[in-house]
């Protein structure tokens, strides 16, 4: 029995991961920027700048959940699998 799923379409939480490590590298970004100028020794930037350094964690918490909800869907699809008769 073949699998009807295309090799080049997203599956499910395909598109959390991608936005979480879109997010994930804006945090990064920022907390090179905003650590930067304490190595420089020039004037700190404002304290809203650490917050956009806490983009990097809800990245890193949006890719999670993508995972996670990647590894739900294979293993339902490989609960159907297994059952005879199940999805017919």
């Amino acid at each position: 029995m073949r699998d009807k799923t295309q090799p080049n379409s997203a599956g499910p939480g395909d598109r959390l991961i991608r936005a979480g490590v879109i997010v994930f590298f804006i945090g990064a970004l920022a907390t090179l920027v905003t650590v930067a100028p304490l190595l420089l020794g020039t004037k700190p930037l404002p304290t809203f700048m650490f917050g956009l350094s806490m983009l990097m964690a809800v990245g890193f918490l949006i890719a999670g959940a993508g995972i996670l909800r990647s590894v739900a869907a294979g293993r339902r699809q490989a609960r159907d699998a297994a059952a005879p008769g199940a999805s017919r």
